[in-house]
């Protein structure tokens, strides 16, 4: 069968649709935002195919399997077994790491195990093994005749007079021994000074080197082999010549030993190999003083240090009473006091005890005399010792974290960092930028012996670094926790994965691969996705970038609005089938017919009015100075990895945060000044981040509908009779919710075999509410019903009341159309959850002197959507805001005022800006390649 036939298919806004997809093609499925793609590609054809592989296993494996539940389709026919990859981020495991996700780190674990040469870490001197035979070998290669002692090194650099020792050692039959390098008999064995160091060797056997010696060997290395627990050595009897030999990895100078490599030795997931100081987390968190003094211009009493100043009694007598002994006072501004009694205060009085007094509300005196333990070590073990989510969430505002000071941040132990392949150690490969790793790997030859062992090894390594490479991530490290992953890098690693894992006859679904791709590394992503079709699989893209649907076998058009407007199948089939339908509004955007205009005239930058960071270096920046023009939409453009995140993410909004919203937990990258934030009031950072971890959490409730809506019912006849006040039509309180189910909606049923199901709640059918709340109407309408109004319908039903309609008609303009007032927050992708933080700071009254920062507001989104958003974007620009966009979509960076552009690649060959200016300035640059990927955009723009 080469066709996946699709009827009947209902499920969310899909309209019984029918469908014939082609097998073992590359399809793209587009459309406008929330008109039914992922209904289509993940809940129906996914959740299916997914479905079938599961119940196709016997009922023991179906319980470790989530089984997706049943998608509202008459019937699929022609479906593969089905492997998602979406955007969500990777994991929330800190022991996640690019390197265990692909697989890689695996790979090179195995690596070093097998052929790599462990080193002494104190003399950098090989750990060698050596068996009985070798030892032997090694012997009888010196010259013939020359004269030798077998020696086994017993005690080494040791203080203390070792006469139990000596004693053992003449009761087992030895004769001799080397004391501190002088050879005597063991019945007149000197006198050993208790107070210094000695060395004693055992001498087991003396001998000229001779042909038949090597029986006689082997039985003497064993021997002193036994006795040292895996130690022997040779020396010239002739000139003191020495040869130290050992069974184990053993360092010749000091003995340093380890058991033989193991991979597991090299995973800071395992005990054998994690740092024991940062238990392989590779990082240590601790109280940080700045952070604990929060106020260092105020005085103790004032609050320098929020929760031992004069509201809390009992520290504050304890603080009173350390400044009576240290004499000093409490109100002096903290950053005035003598550094020690700065120190006593934050980390205690060591040993000295003091005299505490304290008063309790009765006004008795209690006195007791103890050392003072310090306000940050008081704050370790609170937070150590409570049980209290809230008072541990209250007290992490105080900490940070530092890269471990034993492991420097590699998670491993020290005998993993102390072993080399090639002179290369594995931090330093895992530290290494993909892309330079791979080349690093294509060229390194390992001969003999070692390179017969390493091929097949090589091999897999190789091919894992380059299908990264091709999915335009060489600028990540294996050593990049998983944690720090953007949605589209987390998903571009899966398919790398994929690719590695090299199945065949599969359905793979892909949600927009293109997410923070710049144009230039497209034509690879594109490139691999034609690979892992032609394997044998059938490759479904959720997708909008242009080039993914130039590139496409087979093209479907979902639309043809959004919500109830969609649903429906517009167009399909291949692209010029798509750009000649009249219908299809990705047919007339790709065709010409309808585009997004380049502005006739664009605000111009006032050098007078700039918001100035100077000398940021964090991560791969290379001292950057940054110049933002205030009052224009500014856009941060470069390839992926050149850093854009860092430089606006990761500096200057925790600066603009601190300084302007009063942030304190928010830290800085590395950077030497910054100036022009006294002509900005506030800044406001959307980023994709979920709205709410819990369903319970809604558009209506994160944008401040809910409030007013819950006072309207309030507000109504029938409620003000029965007493009902707002709080009553909330499902999170008591009251007015369903008991039942707390006010979810759904019970969980355990189902052993099979999933954990959710049902409608039996009491309230799913509506959250008891029966006595759902009497109360407001216009014809429950609370229930009002929350399950998409946002199109309750802009109607809301019209009369401007502080409603304003904040729904905000949710209208940035194309949220269709998403329902009670939607749950878990259930928004990351880009309507953008858009929806755009909309609350939209529906607020703006002073005209706002920063917005922006990070890739076009994710999710069709062209018509980017068009509606850059209304709203522009808008808060006329009002005199800065807007700050990071962005790799060429239609928003062409209608921007000004342009940054850094670059020129990713990682280390990144952290510059490389131009900076209009559009049309950046575009004649030559090192730009967001330069070179817009100049034709506008040149055709100044054609049409």
């Amino acid at each position: 069968m080469d066709t996946i036939h699709v009827r009947g298919a209902r499920t969310h806004n899909l309209k019984n649709i029918d469908l014939d997809i082609p097998r073992d093609k590359l399809v793209v499925i587009t459309g406008l935002s929330g008109s039914g793609k992922s209904s289509l590609a993940f809940d129906t054809l996914y959740a299916e195919g997914q479905r079938r592989y599961v119940e196709s296993l016997s009922t023991y494996a179906r319980q470790f399997l989530s089984m997706m539940e049943k998608p509202d389709v008459d019937h699929i026919e022609g479906l593969s077994p089905a492997i998602s990859i979406e955007q969500k981020s990777t994991s929330h495991n800190p022991r996640s790491t690019v390197g265990t996700i692909t697989e890689i780190y695996d790979y090179l674990r195995l690596l070093f195990a097998r052929v790599g040469e462990p080193r002494c870490p104190d003399h950098d001197l090989p750990l060698a093994a050596q068996t009985v035979s070798q030892m032997v070998d090694t012997v009888l290669a010196q010259a013939p005749e020359s004269r030798w002692m077998l020696i086994a090194p017993v005690v080494k650099a040791r203080k203390g007079e070792h006469l139990h020792l000596l004693d053992s050692l003449r009761g087992q039959g030895f004769v001799r021994a080397r004391i501190d390098g002088i050879v005597t008999d063991l019945d007149d064995a000197p006198e050993l000074d208790k107070k210094k160091k000695h060395t004693i060797e055992v001498v087991i056997d003396r001998f000229k080197v001779r042909e038949d010696l090597a029986q006689r060997l082997a039985e003497s290395f064993e021997t002193a082999l036994e006795l040292t627990d895996g130690l022997a050595g040779i020396v010239s009897m002739d000139d003191d010549h020495e040869i130290v030999f050992s069974s184990r990895f053993a360092c010749p100078e000091c003995g340093h030993s380890i058991d033989s490599l193991e991979p597991r030795l090299f995973s800071f997931n395992n005990p054998a190999g994690a740092c024991a100081s940062c238990d392989g987390l590779g990082v240590k968190q601790y109280f940080e003083a700045d952070r604990v003094v929060m106020h260092p211009e105020a005085s103790l009493a004032e609050g320098a240090i929020r929760g031992w100043d004069r509201r809390n009694v009992y520290y504050f007598h304890m603080l009173s009473s350390l400044a009576k002994h240290y004499g000093f006072s409490i109100d002096t501004p903290f950053d005035q006091l003598a550094a020690d009694i700065q120190k006593t205060i934050l980390y205690g009085s060591g040993k000295e005890e003091i005299a505490f007094s304290y008063v309790n509300d009765r006004g008795t005196v209690f006195k007791n005399r103890h050392v003072f333990e310090g306000i940050i070590p008081n704050l370790e073990r609170r937070y150590r010792d409570t049980e209290s989510q809230s008072v541990r969430d209250e007290l992490a505002k105080f900490i940070a974290s530092q890269p471990c000071p034993d492991c420097h941040g590699t998670r491993l132990c020290r005998d993993a960092r102390h072993v080399f392949v090639n002179d290369l150690r594995l931090p330093e490969i895992t530290a290494m930028p993909v892309g330079e790793a791979s080349d690093y790997f294509d060229t390194l030859n390992l001969t003999g012996r070692k390179g017969e062992i390493a091929s097949k090894i090589l091999k897999e390594i190789r091919a894992r670094y380059r299908f990264l490479v091709d999915v335009g991530l060489n600028y990540l490290s294996l050593d990049r926790s998983a944690e720090t992953l953007s949605g589209g890098e987390a998903q571009r690693i899966r398919l790398a994965s994929q690719i590695g894992a090299g199945l065949v006859g599969v359905m793979y679904i892909l949600d927009e691969p293109s997410i923070g791709l710049h144009q230039r590394d497209n034509e690879r992503l594109i490139k691999t996705l034609n690979h892992l079709r032609d394997l044998g699989n059938t490759v479904l893209v959720v997708e909008h970038d242009e080039d993914a649907i130039r590139a496409a076998d087979y093209i479907i058009d979902v639309g043809p609005g959004a919500g109830v407007h969609g649903g429906e199948i517009v167009a399909a089939g291949t692209y010029d089938e798509i750009i000649a339908c009249e219908k299809s509004t990705t047919g007339a955007y790709l065709s010409g017919r309808m585009q997004i205009e380049v502005p006739k005239h664009r605000y111009q930058a006032d050098n007078t009015r700039l918001l100035s960071l100077r000398g940021a270096r964090g991560n791969n920046l290379r001292n950057v100075d940054l110049d933002i023009p205030l009052g224009l939409l500014t856009c941060i453009t470069g390839v992926s990895g050149s850093g854009k995140s860092t430089l606006i993410n990761s500096t200057l909004y925790p600066l603009a945060a601190t300084e302007l919203n009063g942030a304190t937990t928010l830290t800085a990258a590395a950077h030497d000044s910054i100036s022009g934030l006294s002509l900005i009031d506030k800044c406001i950072d959307i980023d994709q981040s979920p709205i709410g971890r819990t369903p319970r959490s809604n558009p209506a409730t994160y944008t401040g509908i809910f409030t007013p809506v819950r006072e309207l019912f309030a507000g109504t006849q029938e409620a003000r009779a029965r007493g009902y006040k707002p709080g009553r039509f909330s499902f999170n309180v008591r009251g007015g919710r369903c008991e039942a189910c707390q006010g979810d909606g759904v019970t969980k049923v355990e189902m052993h075999f099979l999933p954990d199901i959710y049902v409608p709640c039996d009491e309230c059918k799913g509506k959250r509410y008891n029966r006595e709340t759902l009497d109360v109407l407001y216009k014809g309408k429950n609370i229930y019903e009002v929350l399950e109004m998409t946002v199109e319908d309750a802009l109607i039903f809301f019209e009369p009341v401007p502080a409603i309609a304003r904040k729904l008609q905000t949710l209208m303009d940035v194309g949220l159309s269709y998403i329902r007032l009670g939607q749950a927050a878990t259930t928004l992708s990351g880009g309507e959850a953008q858009r929806v933080k755009l909309s609350r700071e939209l529906s607020k009254r703006d002073t005209g002197k706002t920063l917005y920062i922006l990070d890739e507001p076009t994710t999710g989104l069709h062209f018509e959507d980017i068009r509606q958003l850059l209304e709203v974007l522009h808008r808060l620009r006329r009002h005199g805001n800065t807007v700050v966009i990071i962005e790799h979509n060429l239609d928003v960076i062409k209608t921007a005022d000004w342009i940054i552009d850094l670059g020129p690649e990713g990682g280390s060959g990144g952290g510059q800006i490389i131009a900076q200016g209009t559009p049309e300035t950046v575009a004649e640059v030559p090192e730009s390649h967001t330069g070179r990927f817009l100049k034709p955009i506008l040149e055709r723009a100044q054609i049409s």
